[in-house]
């Protein structure tokens, strides 16, 4: 299957696609309404609940817009690189789940995978009253410091 047809195929099958498709894919993030699938042996995931997949793109434009000097973007219509958009997705969450815990001592340093970030998001609409008043400068410190795991050479 030829790169085209693959993503005609792909749009095709997955009307509602994931948002955090890439960090869900990587087992960084997961959602209970991530479905997995694959078409031509390769991996995607489809959002079961359009609602959760119209705030996680609200999230991710917000985290977007606010990220633009920690990614060193300027181009908000562009598509990121994968690493910039796995460093928005994955620190923009771990970033947000521990202004949630109240960003202390106690929250941890934010790492771990995110076992669910449709709750995640639901959590931090009702502390905050809506995604927009979250505390971004905390949770910009978060995807700046978030890191993209090297890959592994392989052996010959």
């Amino acid at each position: 299957m030829d790169q085209d047809e693959f993503r005609q195929t792909y749009r095709e099958v997955n009307a509602v696609y994931c948002a955090f498709e890439k960090s869900v894919l990587t087992n960084e993030c997961g959602c209970t309404h991530a479905e997995r699938f694959c078409i031509a042996e390769r991996e995607g995931v489809h959002c079961n609940r359009e609602s959760s997949q119209q705030r996680c793109l609200l999230w991710l434009e917000l985290l977007r817009e606010q990220a633009r000097f920690a990614l060193r973007t300027e181009d908000e219509k562009r598509l990121l690189p994968h690493g910039k958009a796995i460093r928005l997705q994955v620190g923009g969450m771990r970033g947000l789940r521990r202004s949630i815990q109240g960003g202390g001592e106690h929250a941890g340093d934010g790492a771990g995978a995110i076992d669910d970030v449709d709750d995640l998001l639901a959590r931090a609409e009702s502390q905050f009253g809506a995604l927009e008043a979250a505390p971004f400068s905390d949770i910009m410190r978060a995807v700046a410091a978030y890191q993209v795991r090297k890959r592994s050479r392989r052996r010959r």
